[in-house]
């Protein structure tokens, strides 16, 4: 008896370690597979995705890519500004780590540029060539600037790892490129982004148009961001108040550097004349409805101040916001009106250059939820196309083609997707077809169990990422990136720059 229960026993030990091997090896070999290297080129990640045109290289990857169409490479260090073209306006952004205080003497821990934050606005005219020297006294993870909306030349595009190294303590780096659309944006740092955006590495950038718009009109920037909790705009909290005389137009630049949209609202007559630094085609006055303003993007309300004197709230995610007008006191708070202003019809359409229904390439973004490991961690993380980071696509064009996008969304929550280098017309939203103004951005929010189809010229050669800006969930894995045939980069995440782009 003792034999067989011995026998049993050694049985039963063999079974239970046979079913750990079952349940532990293919874990085992998922965290294994999942561990990304010290250092590696974004061309070096996932699979090639070419929107339908002939795949020359595909059987070889992504690295044939960089080879294709007249059988040369270019670097994207190439694609600059005009060097020998003077700046039109220079600007040193000096960048620490340090306590800093806001205007209400709130004390933060984080990063100042110049010793504020947000940075210093940064003002041009359309046309104008912009020369911004990033120095970095005390950042000690690195730092860049990364031109939120603007189309700069891909060499300053300023993502770590991707189109730069990032600028470690004590050096430095000049972005030059043209302002050639006049708009609202803003900068902010594209290195561990989820982290140094949050704590204060951000700023306004506004271009004017040319001629500037005439004497008596109010142009202001209204920058929301969140310091430990604490709701500002422009740096500071509670109401901020903006002088303007009876009859004026106000045109007001609502910046959202958070990572979750917000609402802007007011009591009085409103047009939304430009979104993400395009204006709209003949917009109409509203009133009762909100704007909804997804992270990372830009509104322009437009509001003539009453006859009678009578100051304007423009409520800003909040009961707080601007104040416009003249004295210390403003109106009440309003509710939230119960509707949202619906962009896919609001203005008048207008010819977008290009024929969408035509397209060169096509391709599907589509954006999911799943258990697995990310750098061998356990979780559930996003996914692009049924794949995890960095088994994601990378969607390859040829310069001139017209590029059409669906993007859609099954992962449980709202994702803000920012394409770097390139504004996109939405034309559809659920299949029901845009009938507005055209409606273009390069902030889009795409809830979940919604899908669109945007379009864009490709038109600015590199190679740019196409990630959700809730920066978080970038850094969770929610990015892939558009390539350029021919065109490679010589720059790595890790590596001895720590290249961490999110």
């Amino acid at each position: 008896m003792t034999g067989t229960r011995r026998r049993g026993a050694r049985f039963r030990l063999a079974l239970a370690g046979a079913a750990t091997i079952a349940i532990a090896g293919p874990l085992l070999w998922l965290w294994q597979a999942s561990l990304l290297p010290d250092t590696y080129s974004v061309m070096d990640m996932g699979y090639a995705d070419y929107g339908g045109a002939p795949a020359h290289g595909l059987e070889h990857g992504l690295e044939h890519a960089a080879h294709m169409a007249a059988g040369s490479e270019r670097s994207l260090t190439s694609f600059t500004a005009d060097p020998d073209r003077k700046a039109d306006v220079e600007v040193t952004l000096v960048a620490r780590k340090q306590r800093f205080q806001l205007a209400t003497g709130r004390s933060v821990e984080g990063y100042t540029l110049n010793g504020t934050s947000p940075g210093p606005a940064i003002n041009a005219t359309v046309g104008q060539l912009v020369q911004v020297r990033l120095v970095n006294e005390s950042v000690p993870d690195g730092i860049t600037l990364h031109w939120h909306g603007v189309d700069v030349p891909n060499s300053v595009d300023g993502v770590a790892g991707v189109t730069q190294d990032a600028v470690a303590m004590g050096g430095s780096f000049t972005y030059r490129f043209v302002a050639d659309q006049a708009g609202t944006f803003w900068y902010h740092s594209h290195q561990v982004s989820h982290e140094q955006v949050r704590r204060g590495l951000l700023g306004a950038l506004v271009v004017a148009p040319a001629p500037r718009p005439p004497a008596g009109t109010v142009d202001t920037v209204a920058l929301l961001h969140l310091y430990d909790g604490a709701r500002t705009i422009n740096g500071r909290e509670g109401d901020v108040h903006v002088e303007a005389s009876p009859g004026a137009r106000v045109r007001v630049r609502v910046i959202n550097t958070e990572n979750g949209q917000t609402s802007i609202w007011t009591g009085v007559p409103f047009r939304l004349v430009a979104v993400d630094g395009t204006d709209l085609n003949k917009p109409d006055p509203v009133r009762d409805l909100a704007i909804s303003l997804t992270a990372g993007a830009r509104a322009d309300l437009e509001v003539t101040m009453p006859e009678d004197g009578s100051p304007v709230r423009i409520h800003i995610g909040g009961p707080t916001g601007l104040v416009l007008g003249r004295g210390p006191s403003g109106p009440p708070p309003v509710p939230r009106p119960a509707k949202t202003l619906d962009l896919l019809s609001y203005g008048a359409p207008a010819p977008i250059g290009f024929d969408a229904d035509r397209p060169d390439r096509r391709f599907e973004y589509e954006i999911g939820r799943r258990p697995g490991f990310l750098d061998g961690r356990p979780g559930v993380w996003w996914t692009v196309n049924g794949r995890m980071f960095p088994d994601v696509p990378m969607f390859v064009v040829a310069e001139g083609d017209v590029v059409r996008m669906r993007i859609s969304n099954q992962s449980g929550e709202t994702h803000p997707m920012h394409l770097h280098g390139h504004h996109a017309v939405v034309l559809s939203r659920n299949g029901v077809p845009a009938t507005g103004s055209p409606w273009w951005v390069d902030s889009l929010e795409v809830a979940n169990g919604d899908s669109y189809e945007i379009a864009f010229v490709a038109d600015n050669p590199g190679i740019w990422m196409d990630h959700c800006h809730n920066l978080p969930h970038a850094a969770e894995g929610l990015i892939a990136h558009l390539m350029y045939e021919g065109v490679t980069t010589p720059f790595t995440v890790g590596g001895e720059a720590r290249n961490q782009p999110e």
